[in-house]
């Protein structure tokens, strides 16, 4: 008997043994196929949520004080609020999933003696997604600066948080004698490992979960993401979370906080922030999981001209948390 003919007849007589076994084990495996199908056409069915129009959000989260500016194939929305004869801005960024809204505490005891500018960046709020896909750290500095220049401001106090804080200081590395002063709240770009995660963020980076992302949107979701920001839980009420819920759901902003996320934020620009010679202001929620404090320590140990204030059983985002406590360190801050 040849080899090959040896080799065969034992492949033969395993087969024979095992045969059942992998019958068994096939429909295992189709039965599994099949409840990941039944799975997600659950969800399709039970969370699929259509887009709002825009025209919609706008009557309900624009208001007299918001304006549109057409730039780079967006129709930006902006609010420009308070003293117009304020030669020197205060331009406040938001994070990601959130909107201008978040500043509203600060712009309200702010814009008495201050001309306040606050945006809706590419791919949240009412603007909605960057036409080319581009959401990195140079995309929106540059993008930042077109904007100030289309408004005129030549000098600024540039202030953020989280990622708008990561874009305030890469706008002043880019254009340190348009930048006066900066405010940092909770701001990222440094490297960190979060002690706690919003489930958005984190779906947003799970493959095939991420894509049903797109159209499966729970509004459950977004309240424990809201919920996981914020120290003091009984703030987030239903209109506020009903707020983020709505304005994710404005038609691409779902695909643009995905392309976002997928982009990250964090470059090795952040070694050079001490080279930042502008007085800056340092704000942080002590109970902050998402960028926790140890990286507010970075930043105050690399900045040469700083003040640093943490605030007590606040969460990440303090100027939406607690507005009155947190502007009150602002408005000394921008005496000085």
């Amino acid at each position: 008997m040849s080899r090959f003919t040896q080799k065969l007849n034992r492949i033969c007589y395993f087969w024979q043994q095992n045969h059942h076994e992998m019958k068994n084990l096939w429909k295992i495996i189709k039965f599994g196929l099949v409840c990941i199908v039944l799975l997600i056409f659950g969800l399709l069915l039970m969370y699929w949520q259509k887009d709002i129009p825009t025209d919609v959000l706008i009557k309900k989260y624009g208001n007299g004080a918001s304006k549109f500016m057409q730039m780079d194939g967006m129709l930006i929305h902006y609010r420009d609020e308070g003293n117009q004869n304020d030669t020197i801005p205060v331009i406040l960024i938001h994070g990601t999933g959130a909107s201008l809204h978040t500043w509203e505490g600060w712009v309200s005891e702010l814009k008495a003696e201050h001309r306040v500018i606050r945006l809706d960046l590419p791919a949240y709020g009412l603007t909605g997604p960057n036409p080319t896909g581009n959401y990195s750290q140079e995309f929106y500095a540059e993008f930042m600066n077109h904007f100030l220049t289309e408004l005129g401001v030549e000098k600024c106090i540039l202030g953020g948080n989280s990622l708008g804080g990561a874009i305030t200081w890469v706008y002043a590395l880019k254009y340190p004698d348009k930048v006066k002063k900066m405010i940092l709240v909770d701001a990222g770009g440094y490297p960190m490992e979060s002690k706690s995660v919003p489930i958005a963020f984190q779906m947003a980076r799970i493959p095939v979960i991420k894509n049903l992302f797109k159209y499966v949107t729970p509004r459950s979701i977004v309240e424990k993401s809201v919920l996981n920001v914020y120290a003091q839980k009984e703030k987030v009420t239903p209109e506020l979370v009903d707020r983020y819920y709505e304005l994710s759901l404005r038609a691409g902003n779902r695909e643009a906080f995905l392309n976002r996320m997928s982009q990250g934020i964090i470059s090795d620009k952040y070694l050079n922030i001490k080279t930042l010679s502008m007085p800056t202001l340092i704000i942080w929620g002590d109970k902050d999981l998402l960028i926790p404090l140890e990286v507010a320590e970075r930043f105050h140990q690399d900045l040469p001209l700083d003040t640093f204030v943490v605030f007590k059983n606040l969460g990440h985002t303090p100027m939406e948390e607690d507005a009155h406590a947190t502007v009150a360190v602002v408005k000394d801050f921008l005496k000085k």
